[in-house]
Order: C-alpha cells, then structure tokens, then sequence
C-alpha cells in the first residue's frame, strides 16, 4: 500500500485523497496505545506533501458498527482526520482508495466546500435511524446542510428564505461515505474486480452490507447528490438511483481482501465529473516476480560457488558435441 500510494501520488498529482473508511483494522476494539500506534503507521504509509489534502470518512472497523459505536470512538477518529473547516479550489483532481459543518460528539457530516464544488462526507454508521443521540444528531447535521445547499441552489429565486446563511456551490454535492446506499445485492455489478460469481447473490443486509432503504432516500432526497462514492463490500459496482444519480462503490486498496485492489482517479468542475479506475499489481503477479528473481540468484550464486556448472558452460559443451558428431 504504501509503495502504491506514493507512486499514485508521484504519477497522478491529486490535490484531494479521499480513504472512503476502514482506514484502520482494529479501531473498534483498539486501546489507547494500540490506536497510537496505528495511527503512526498510517501516516508513514499514506504520507503526503502539505499542498495535498487528505480526508477519510469513518468506516466500522474504525468506530465499530452501530451498536459498539460511541462517542470516545467518534472523537478519538476525528482527533486524526480533523480537516480544515473551510478549504477552496475552483476544479480538483483527487484520487479514492471516501469546509465542515464541524463534525462533533455525534459523528455528523464533514461538508467541504469549493467556490464551485461540494464534497459531503458522512458518517454513514450514524444512520441506523433508531434514534439515538449520535443518529439524531448526525441528521440534524444533514438536514442542515441539506437548507445550506438548498439555499444556494434557489438564492436567485427565494433569497428571502437563506437569511443570512452562508451560500455554498449551486452545483450538486458529491457524497462521500463508507457503507454504500441501498441496493440487494452484487448481482448487477461487473468487471474484473467485481464480487465473485459466488457472492454477487448473496443478499445484503439493510444496515449492516449496506444503508436501509429508509437512510438511503433521505441522503437522495436530501442533498440531491450528481455522484455517491462508497466503499464497505471490498468490490468493484456501479449502481444508478433515482433519477440516474450514479454510485460507485469503489474496491479494497490492499492485498488483504483482493488480489486485484484499485482505486479511482477523478476530476471534477461545477458540471462536470471524470473518473478512471487504476490497479495496483495483483498479489500473484508482485509474488511470482520475487520467486524467479530470488531463484536466479539463488543459481547465480551456486554457479559462481562451482557447486552447479554454469548453463553456459553447459550449452557450449553441448554444442562442440552436436557439432562432432
């Protein structure tokens, strides 16, 4: 991962990294020091230069799912990921391996704002709908950057009703999270690094494979995103909702779940978005590499030992003999 992500960072130039959550393994059970020290690690891995911004989403292995999730949890999560509350460009570019409405105790949404874009990131574990103080509190959040957006996509028509908020893009948001919106299953998902043949009908779970259906139309209805970047499922699926509003769910970025991890490269204007998929090497492909190389130099060695004849040696000699015969 860390030689992948310095090489993306090298050859492609992002000015945003958006980590669409599971940033860390063991978040939901970690100590203190073990949190420390993964946080560490993390940094060593996925650093970057100053002028490169870096955003993470959270994801269940970070904060635990619903039901392990707390507020310590929430806070110790965003104590590393704390972004600016405001930051602008008029068109990024920015790589996927998911100014805030400052995130607090609840866990709510981080809204990045550009003076032509908006980036919404959601604490999609927060959506159980049950209503607890995090969930209740993540949707009031929601709601409203959701009048925020609104506001500014209609302020020419009904200025009268934004008051004095602060105006934000009239371009759709783009909406960042780590479990996916709804949908049943894989079964519709292709490409090389989709689900397995396997597990593409195997059905989700509402809430725990991905968002009910009821958080699902909220976050639709809501914020009107033109795109939903996703994470979760560890594959590869594109899904339209609605009215055509497009869903990528975009794989694992280490070998651990996949043997073919990915990430997606995008560009994107007030109107407009652009979005390539790239592969990192495939494990058995990076594994089969070190293997030859390590059993050439394993006979370079013996031959220069004179413990093997050398296989030059031996060609020639076999020639001079064909050739006297």
């Amino acid at each position: 991962m860390e030689r992948a992500f310095q090489t993306a960072l090298w050859l492609l130039q992002p000015e945003v990294v958006f980590i669409l959550g599971d940033v860390f393994d063991e978040g939901k059970w970690s100590s203190s020091q073990a949190w420390a020290d993964d946080v560490g690690r993390f940094w060593k891995i996925f650093r970057h230069p100053p002028h490169v911004q870096l955003r993470a989403v959270a994801g269940n292995h970070d904060i635990g799912f619903h039901y392990q999730m707390n507020t310590y949890k929430i806070k110790r999560f965003e104590k590393v990921f704390n972004p600016e509350r405001l930051f602008s460009w008029k068109g990024i570019n920015f790589c996927v391996p998911g100014t805030q409405l400052p995130a607090d105790s609840t866990g709510g949404p981080w809204l990045i704002s550009c003076p032509c874009l908006s980036f919404v990131m959601i604490n999609s574990v927060a959506l159980e709908g049950d209503s607890c103080d995090i969930c209740s509190g993540a949707e009031a959040e929601l709601l409203e950057i959701s009048h925020r957006l609104n506001c500014s996509r209609e302020q020419e028509h009904r200025p009268q009703e934004c008051g004095d908020r602060q105006r934000l893009p009239a371009s759709a948001p783009i909406l960042l999270q780590h479990f996916p919106l709804y949908r049943r299953n894989d079964a519709n998902c292709s490409g090389k690094d989709a689900a397995p043949p396997d597990e593409k009908y195997t059905p989700f779970k509402e809430r725990y494979d991905a968002l009910s259906q009821e958080a699902s139309r909220k976050l639709l209805w809501w914020l009107r995103p033109r795109l939903v970047l996703s994470g979760h499922t560890h594959s590869a699926c594109e899904v339209l909702h609605g009215a055509g509003v497009l869903e990528v769910s975009v794989p694992s970025f280490s070998w651990r779940n996949r043997n073919n991890p990915s990430f997606i490269m995008g560009s994107v204007t007030p109107t407009e978005y652009a979005l390539a998929k790239c592969y990192l090497p495939c494990e058995d492909t990076v594994l089969t590499t070190y293997c030859t190389a390590a059993g050439g130099l394993v006979l370079l060695t013996l031959v220069h030992a004179g413990l093997v004849a050398s296989p030059f040696h031996f060609g020639w000699n076999m020639l001079r003999k064909f050739k006297t015969t």
